[in-house]
């Protein structure tokens, strides 16, 4: 995330405990942002900038290819779900998590265990933010996104200015600190807390609430994940 958003979002104030709460004062400013993307938006199949790319393969040891080669499905027992036919019991529904339908083409990745307890994370940072189901989607198609859902630190040379953790969030646009953008619980409550002050959030594509908050050079590629964070929800739920 290249943008400077502190015209958004006020600065969280540094704390010495990695999961203190969140507060944003001021944050009902976002609800005045435009509802949709910028104009000159990216294919769907764009991927992440070259930062990000290198930053993952450095972080794992994995090939993190570009949003075109992920076209092709990727089956795993930690991504698929119930696409057809009843959800499993106490489970939301597809029609709940993907109210709009998809866009474009879809995207996987396999999922290891550091990925899906950061899923984990996420999910339970909806449920306690009240952003519900479909709000967990979003942040988790986001986290797919600028992170492949890995946790990453700072990464040196191939960091994206001072974006870190899995939202790639950074210390300088007011995110936090270090450690607090670090720790996934209070980084998916600091992208939930500001997609709720996104007036309508939920009636919003996914790429477009998810886009008002990253604020990315690639502002639809957030929409590649839905149908596997779809699929991610419904099992952690």
């Amino acid at each position: 995330m290249k943008v400077d958003f502190t015209r958004w979002l006020p600065a969280i104030a540094k704390d010495s405990y990695r999961k203190t709460a969140l507060s944003v004062a001021g944050v009902a400013a976002l609800g005045g942002l435009a509802l949709a993307p910028t104009a000159a938006a990216a294919p769907v199949t764009s991927g992440p900038h070259q930062g990000a790319v290198a930053a993952i393969d450095l972080a794992t040891g994995k090939a993190a290819t570009s949003a075109r080669q992920e076209d092709q499905p990727v089956e795993s027992g930690l991504t698929t779900g119930s696409a057809t036919g009843k959800p499993p019991a106490g489970k939301p529904s597809r029609d709940q998590l993907i109210p709009h339908g998809i866009e474009g083409a879809q995207s996987r990745v396999p999922l290891d265990d550091a990925q899906l307890a950061n899923a984990r994370a996420i999910v339970d940072a909806a449920k306690k933010t009240g952003v519900g189901d479909r709000g967990a989607v979003i942040g988790v198609a986001t986290s797919l996104q600028e992170s492949k859902l890995y946790n990453l630190g700072h990464l040196g040379a191939y960091n994206d200015h001072d974006s870190q953790g899995l939202f790639q969030q950074r210390p300088s646009s007011g995110w936090g600190t270090p450690d607090q953008i670090t720790d996934p619980e209070y980084a998916a409550t600091a992208f939930f807390t500001a997609l709720k002050n996104i007036g309508g959030w939920q009636d919003l594509p996914l790429t477009t609430a998810a886009q008002t908050v990253q604020v990315s050079a690639y502002p639809y590629a957030y929409a590649q994940w839905e149908e596997q964070a779809a699929d991610i929800v419904q099992q952690l739920w």
